[in-house]
């Protein structure tokens, strides 16, 4: 991928950050992916309960975890420097990522239910991820991506926003049929029903795949497609493995319903 704007003039500032940017997005997909592998298992919920380690609550790990991917967009949103950012196409851009991190930080973390502690060594991870995807989105677009001025009305951006937005509402209404599975007190699980679950047993993580997707085609970028690609190789290892225990926790458990895309895999 490159910059939509055959011709256009380098932006200001552009050299050993913007290389190491595009190498940094290069490098994720293949080492962040295999570094963070040996943690999903250990990720929060069915598959972490029975590793050992120090753990924090689940609502103040999912918090500071997400966070960085918060400060780091607003931070350059006050920036007198980031010219970018003067561009309708770049701020757009940013806001889309603000918004999906603004609700994973400020909103998401205070309606979990209960929630089992979070291995510090998974938070961790998360924690590295978030800072380091933070920097790289937010630098890019606010320092060195350059749109055509008609950008947003080009059939990339508008596929990609309309991906991003769809989604965003399916991860959230997921997220919202997990919540719902247990009433207040209750402690077991359930077989997950209703929306996009009646199809694939990782209908959360189908959202967010399809959102970031979405987010790197309306940028357009080498470091909005590594991130797509690094969240579908996480999501997707997250979601073989609830995949696997719902099969073997429940015997009336739905054998058409695929991992993670519906009616594919």
């Amino acid at each position: 991928m490159r910059d939509p704007v055959e011709g256009a003039p380098a932006a200001p500032g552009v050299g050993a950050e913007r290389r190491a940017l595009s190498a940094g997005a290069g490098l994720r997909p293949p080492g962040g992916a295999a570094g963070c592998m040996g943690g999903v298992s250990r990720g929060p919920g069915r598959g972490s309960s029975g590793w050992r380690g120090r753990r924090l609550p689940a609502k103040t790990a999912w918090v500071l975890q997400e966070l960085p991917s918060l400060v780091w967009p607003l931070c350059e949103c006050v920036r007198a420097s980031s010219e970018r950012l003067r561009s309708w196409p770049n701020r757009i851009l940013l806001a889309m990522f603000i918004v999906h991190y603004g609700h994973r930080t400020l909103i998401f973390p205070y309606l979990i239910r209960g929630g089992k502690p979070t291995l510090l060594y998974s938070w961790a991870m998360a924690f590295v991820f978030c800072t380091y995807n933070g920097y790289l989105q937010s630098r890019y677009l606010s320092q060195y991506a350059v749109y055509a001025d008609d950008w947003v009305t080009q059939p990339r951006f508008l596929t990609g926003f309309a991906l991003w937005l769809l989604g965003m509402l399916i991860n959230i209404h997921s997220d919202h049929i997990l919540r719902s599975l247990r009433k207040p007190g209750e402690t077991g699980y359930r077989i997950p029903r209703g929306g996009l679950f009646e199809y694939v047993s990782g209908a959360n993580y189908f959202g967010e795949t399809v959102e970031w997707c979405g987010f790197a085609l309306a940028s357009w970028s080498l470091q909005g497609g590594a991130f797509a690609l690094f969240t579908f190789c996480i999501l997707l290892a997250r979601a073989n493995n609830h995949h696997q225990w719902y099969l073997e926790k429940f015997e009336d458990y739905p054998k058409f319903r695929k991992i993670i895309i519906p009616f594919l895999l």
